[in-house]
């Protein structure tokens, strides 16, 4: 890793850890105020490589002790407020803001039933390869938020 790119993602952490930073785009303001220009691509990959994620609070590191499913679950609990089932889809929904940690957990969690999914700032698109699977998708998301 480069020095100026460990860095730039010190920075990153101290920003966080003083402040509820609640869009990439804020923290983007207060990295060039602290004099670094940053690209919304860099600063995704900066994200995802130090595992922060976004919460109601802002952004925090994802607990490293926790399995991915607790993340997962954690992120259902905190930002579902719908799930819409459409045959091979499942629309989740969620407040402004809530979509990214939702679709990023998910993600990590790659369950083989789950081609892809896109997310938006308050929705998640989950694609299945089946109806049967976004069922059996349907079905475990249901369980992690009872």
């Amino acid at each position: 890793m480069g020095a100026q790119k460990k860095f730039r993602q010190g920075q990153i952490l101290k920003v966080i850890a003083s402040d509820a930073i609640s869009s990439q785009d804020e923290l983007r303001r207060r990295l060039h105020h602290l004099g670094m220009r940053v690209t919304q691509a860099t600063l995704s990959r900066d994200l995802q490589e130090l595992q922060l994620v976004k919460t109601a609070s802002g952004y925090k590191p994802l607990a490293e002790e926790a399995p991915p499913l607790a993340a997962l679950e954690r992120a259902l609990r905190e930002f579902l407020t719908d799930l819409r089932p459409a045959q091979n889809l499942l629309v989740l929904k969620t407040p402004p803001g809530g979509a990214q940690p939702i679709a990023r957990a998910l993600d990590v969690e790659r369950w083989k039933e789950i081609s892809g999914t896109i997310a938006g700032d308050d929705t998640v698109l989950i694609i299945t390869p089946s109806s049967r699977s976004r069922l059996i998708v349907q079905k475990r998301m249901e369980e992690m938020i009872r």
